[in-house]
């Protein structure tokens, strides 16, 4: 009879060898750390809280907010009931369009850019008070309203000339409105729009303005060179009053000069005295060529 083989094992289901039972206990073991882990970062993330720099931060506990605000930093907090929420400090930019009257009843629309930011002072009370950006319930409606009574005290054209005086104007109302609650840095009046009837005629009156500029001062050019012209025929027969009568006091001058002048080529008479008709003095040709 044959020997049975020592050590042999029967053949499992399906020609698979059994799991080993190590690997699967290192398997339980790393899961077993994953869940540690994982359960470690959750409740580290829901009992601390970080504010970054530029925001304030407000603690809600079961829905009431704190009175004072969080600074920015690091911090612990109760683990699913407390909640922190972050609020910018920095200085923001939103656009507004308002559409105004002038006095004179035409139609103006100013396109803005608002500078505003938040005060620290102000984050809390800011969360109770208003749901959402405190610009669209607070900031744009006042700024609005302030642009429109500045450009109801001045005509279309007004407006359009003194865009610094209406900026500046609606500016101060704007923070007159609004308090300290808020801060408007600044506002830019990007554009104003009119009707186009009402651009044609604003052109055409100053194109008009700007011609009527130019006569003027052509007008007055021309008188400043009439004067000019007047001032210099006085002062040219002021001279030659001077010097006829410096002449006649000294006689001998003129004909000291006409003698300078004489070229020495042609014949020069030089009367001896300013009465005398006669020729006293005659230079002839010759003296000149002679003289070279």
């Amino acid at each position: 009879m044959p020997t049975p083989l020592r050590n042999q094992r029967p053949p499992s289901s399906g020609g698979q060898l059994p799991a080993n039972p190590m690997n699967q206990g290192s398997l339980l073991w790393l899961l077993g750390i994953g869940v540690l882990v994982f359960a470690l970062i959750v409740g580290i993330s829901t009992t601390s809280y970080v504010i970054e720099p530029g925001t304030r931060g407000i603690k809600v506990t079961l829905g009431k907010a704190a009175d004072k605000f969080l600074p920015q930093g690091f911090g612990l907090k109760a683990p699913f009931i407390t909640t922190i929420v972050p609020v910018s400090i920095r200085q923001k930019t939103q656009n507004v369009r308002a559409d105004c009257f002038s006095s004179d009843l035409q139609q103006v629309q100013l396109d803005l850019r608002v500078l505003y930011r938040v005060p620290e002072e102000s984050v809390v009370e800011i969360y109770k008070k208003f749901a959402g950006d405190p610009f669209d319930s607070l900031i744009a409606p006042r700024v609005q309203e302030a642009l429109k009574e500045v450009t109801a005290m001045q005509t279309a054209e007004q407006i359009v000339k003194n865009r610094e005086e209406i900026k500046q104007k609606g500016l101060a109302a704007s923070k007159a409105k609004i308090g300290s609650l808020l801060w408007v840095e600044d506002i830019v009046i990007r554009n104003i729009d009119l009707s186009k009837e009402l651009e044609h005629a604003i052109e055409a009156k100053m194109v008009a303005e700007q011609q009527a500029a130019q006569a003027r001062f052509t007008q007055l050019q021309t008188q400043v060179e009439a004067e000019t012209a007047v001032i210099k025929a006085k002062g040219e027969a002021e001279a030659i009053k001077v010097r006829g009568e410096a002449l006649k006091l000294n006689p001998a001058f003129l004909r000291l000069q006409i003698v300078e002048r004489w070229n020495g080529k042609s014949p020069l008479v030089v009367p001896a005295e300013a009465n005398n008709g006669g020729a006293a003095l005659l230079l002839p040709l010759g003296a000149g060529e002679a003289a070279k």
